[in-house]
Formats: C-alpha cells, structure tokens, sequence
C-alpha cells in the first residue's frame, strides 16, 4: 500500500511513524509546505520566540530517522491538487500516486483585513517557525507591542514580550480574555498574573484599524482612542486548513469531516489533527491540540491497515505563560457551574461540572489538580464538588 500524507506537522509526523511502528512496509511519503522538518509548534511562541531554545531542538525527530525508516519528505513543495479518480497528489509538476492519503494540513491563522491595516509592516501572527524568525528581531526593550486577541496564542506572546522588557497591550474585544474557552475564574487568574508584570489589557475593546503609511504605527480603538505601536501580533484564532480537501471534493464540517475511524467521505482519504473533526459523544468536534494531533493521527494509522478502531479522544491541553503552567484536562462545554480548590501550597484549580458531572479542569500550577482530574475524567468519575474543595488527598477520590 502507497501511502502518501500531506502535511508534515505534529500529525503527519506521528502518522508516518506509526506506520512504520506497526509494520507496514509499503511507500510512504510526506510532503510539507515548510522547509523546515516536522517540528513541535507550542514552544514557537514561548522557548523559541524567548531564545531559550534553538531551531534543531523544535524538531520532531533527528533528520536521519526518516531516511531510516524509509520515509520521504518533500519539503517546501505544497500539494497544488489532489485527483480522487485516479487516486494522485500533484507537487509541481510531480504526480504522485497513493492508495491511502492522509491530510494532516494542520490549520492557518486568521488574519487581519487589509483593509483595516492587516497587509502592513510590523504586522505578524504566531504560527510557523518563519512567522516567529520573521518577528524576533522586534523583541527589544522598551518598544511597544500591540497584541490583538486575548486568547492562548496571544496571551503567551505578550506574557514572552513583558519578560523581555517590551511595553505590552492586549485588546480583547470579548468582555474578558479567554471568554472562548475558560471561566471567569480562569480569566482571573490570568489576567492579575499579566497585570502582576505590567501588560495592560484592554478587554471590550475593539480594534477598528491599524494606523500607518506602509508600516504599522499604532492602532485606532473601538472607543476611538489611538495608542503608538511598534509591531502588531494577531492572536484571534485559526482556521483549518481544508482548501485541498474541498477542491478534491471532500465532505466538509468544522473541518475536514471524518468518521469514528479518521476516514472521509472519500474511502481512500483520512484525515487527522487540526484540520479534521470527528464523532464525539453524540456530536462532531475539532480539537486543536499537540495531544489530539498525536493520538488521533496514530489511531488514523492503526485503521488504515484494519484495525477498525474508533478513535476516543481524551481532550488535554496547556499554556505557558510567566510563571505559571496551565494544565487543562477534559473539555468545559456546557459547564454550569465551577469549584475553586485551594490546596495548602496555595496551588489552585478550577473543576468544570454539568449537574453533578466532572467535564474538566483548569489546573494553575497545580499538577497533581490535573493529574487526579484527568484521571477521574477518563475514568467517569464525578467527585461532589464538596470532595473537590475540601479533600486534603486528591488522590483519594480516584479510589
């Protein structure tokens, strides 16, 4: 079996190894729209962007495991075109044949309208490994940086940018940063830790154009004021990448839609990590994560040689940002109330409940917190909340 994937990400690499692991012998090749070889995204926007950490060690895999393991990579050459029919990936003028393809496009950022500003100099967002070496050069003392949006992405990049001595603003138009994904506990914490290290946030705050001729000088506000900017980062989400599916006339929802067992409308065609949503408990989700990347494109390459496996996915995420690592275990959809631990250290987390259902927790530093409730979550174990806030052994409520 010809196996080709698109997409040499987190998920393309944890498929193409996978395969290999469980002993398919057939061709595969993966090809990447970067040059770079499959590296790790998360530390891009704290280690990498802080020069903690050099290029070679964002790599996935020392350079020579693909030639051992028989694995070819075409970098910096994007697929133009995908033929279902006759069952071919185009790469310039290469035809590439397949019996199984697996897209593992990731996603793209969302970017500002040029007509508000967003094709300016100094404009930039966070997502590649040439987005981040393309902006580090602006990381210098005392200049001032505006960060649009108030989520993960963007509250990393600034909490990196106060700790080199920029002058940081962060406009959330949402009435909290975080509102898409956490708890105004969350939010909270978060924010008195970026205050605590003089980021300003200005949340209810819309952004109604940048300001300058052919480079970016500041920005004019929702409420009419105008603040000077150096440089600009734009955090304000990502996109899946399905613009190959959808020419090639895959099913689309949220993504690219797949089965329990990674496979798209089309039977010769998978998808996992950013770019795919898949069945959950009785609807359809996506998830954006290093986690899910990993286990679904794994789950994706045990199927395409027969395991007939559905893919179960148990949801984890975190963030970097200061002092603090957030763990977050479960997912917090329809949550109707929140619990605050406090444990004697003074670690704190937040448990998500629905009734008298555990769906996740938000663990601030705290990673016993996120240990013991991953574990209850996986296991469908729902503590009261009294147990939560009062227990001294966490570990007890897994008994």
């Amino acid at each position: 079996m010809r196996v080709v994937i698109v997409g040499a990400g987190q998920a393309g690499a944890a498929l193409a190894a996978k395969l290999r692991a469980l002993g398919h012998q057939g061709p595969i090749t993966m090809i990447g729209t970067e040059k770079a070889p499959p590296y790790q995204r998360p530390p891009l926007s704290k280690a990498y962007l802080l020069g903690e950490m050099e290029e070679e060690r964002l790599w996935l895999r020392a350079p020579d495991f693909w030639t051992e393991q028989g694995i070819t990579l075409k970098l910096g050459q994007p697929v133009s075109a995908i033929n279902p029919a006759a069952r071919t990936v185009t790469v310039g003028t290469e035809t590439i044949p397949y019996d199984a393809l697996a897209l593992t496009t990731g996603s793209v950022p969302r970017r500002l309208p040029a007509a508000i500003g967003g094709d300016l100099a100094g404009v930039y967002t966070v997502r590649s490994l040439e987005d981040v070496d393309a902006m580090r050069a602006e990381f210098t003392p005392c200049r001032r940086v505006i960060i649009v949006g108030g989520g993960y992405i963007g509250l990393e990049a600034a909490a990196v940018a106060a700790k080199l001595g920029l002058r940081v603003t962060v406009l959330e138009m949402a009435p909290r940063i975080l509102q898409r994904v956490a708890a105004p506990e969350t939010s909270d914490h978060v924010r008195a830790l970026h205050a605590d290290h003089g980021v300003t946030i200005l949340e209810s705050t819309g952004l109604e154009r940048l300001l300058g001729e052919t480079r970016v000088t500041g920005a004019r506000l929702s409420d009419g004021r105008e603040i000077p900017a150096d440089f600009v980062i734009v955090g304000v989400g990502i996109a899946p990448d399905t613009a190959l599916a959808q020419a090639a006339g895959v099913a689309l929802d949220n993504g690219i839609a797949t089965d329990a067992f990674g496979r798209t409308s089309d039977p010769a065609i998978w998808a996992a990590g950013d770019c795919a949503s898949f069945p959950h408990k009785g609807g359809r989700i996506r998830l954006e994560s290093v986690g899910n990347a990993i286990d679904q494109a794994e789950a994706v390459a045990a199927n395409m040689l027969g395991a007939a496996e559905p893919y179960q996915a148990k949801p984890w995420f975190w963030s970097d940002q200061f002092d603090l690592k957030l763990q977050i275990a479960g997912l917090n959809s329809g949550y109707d109330h929140v619990v605050t631990r406090r444990a004697a250290d003074g670690a704190t987390s937040f448990w998500y409940y629905r009734g008298d259902q555990l769906l996740a927790v938000d663990a601030m530093s705290d990673s016993r917190a996120y240990m013991v409730g991953k574990r209850l979550i996986d296991q469908g174990k729902s503590p009261t909340p009294e147990a939560i806030a009062t227990t001294q052994d966490l570990k007890a409520l897994l008994k």
